[in-house]
């Protein structure tokens, strides 16, 4: 924790100084390039991969990067993306998972779990990723340890894609080309940052000179081994 206070002394003395110019714009307003959905895991940290300045990225973070369908009772996420369109203008949405996910371990964990979990919020959370399990029995049995997590982490992505297209607000626009989803992928171990490509039904490396559009069709366009 003594770390952490050092860490607010030094950007208070060094790190706001050297910004000083930016935070005074952004006291009148903000104006976020994108909306990032991505896991509450403190290895990810989204303008550190992403290279952003405070104000491009507006963040909602949660256990698994998980998007609860419309109507459910759980509606903080869409909400959130809700306002980042409609009030922030935001016309590119991120879900962004990553390799190694926690919670994508204990969704797996949880075919073969008996007797009470504990942690029971968490796995009442995880039935937002339902669909996600479903396709893991379906196609993944030939995997084990981290490379079925991987995959599975993978498959969230564009589950949530799709759970992000029952929200009307969403739907709308990207019907008239207003917004556009993007499924993105961080390697922890190198660094890596893959954009799932729905012309290959892939999820491809980000190169120097990437430019890409919308996920375009998630679920239903995804190649498998």
């Amino acid at each position: 924790m003594q770390q952490l206070v050092q860490g607010v002394h030094h950007f208070q003395k060094i790190g706001f100084r050297e910004r000083e110019e930016l935070f005074a714009r952004l006291q009148h307003g903000q104006e976020p390039e994108a909306c990032l959905i991505t896991c509450a895991d403190s290895r990810i940290v989204p303008n550190l991969i992403t290279n952003s300045e405070p104000g491009q990225l507006f963040i909602v973070r949660n256990v698994g990067n998980l998007v609860p369908c419309y109507g459910t009772s759980n509606n903080d996420e869409l909400a959130a993306v809700e306002y980042a369109v409609v009030e922030l203008g935001v016309e590119d949405v991120i879900v962004c998972g990553h390799t190694g996910c926690g919670a994508m371990q204990a969704l797996i964990n949880s075919l073969e779990a008996s007797g009470p979990s504990r942690t029971p919020l968490v796995m009442n959370w995880l039935r937002h990723a339902d669909a996600t399990l479903e396709i893991v029995r379906e196609h993944y049995g030939h995997l084990q340890g981290k490379a079925l997590v991987n995959a599975a982490a993978e498959e969230n992505v564009l589950v949530q894609l799709e759970h992000l297209r029952t929200l009307p607000v969403i739907a709308s626009r990207i019907s008239s080309g207003r917004v556009r989803l993007h499924g993105w992928m961080y390697k922890i171990d190198t660094g890596e940052v893959f954009y799932y490509e729905s012309e290959t039904g892939q999820f491809v490396k980000f190169g120097d000179a990437t430019v890409i559009g919308g996920a375009g069709a998630a679920v239903a366009g995804r190649k498998r081994a």
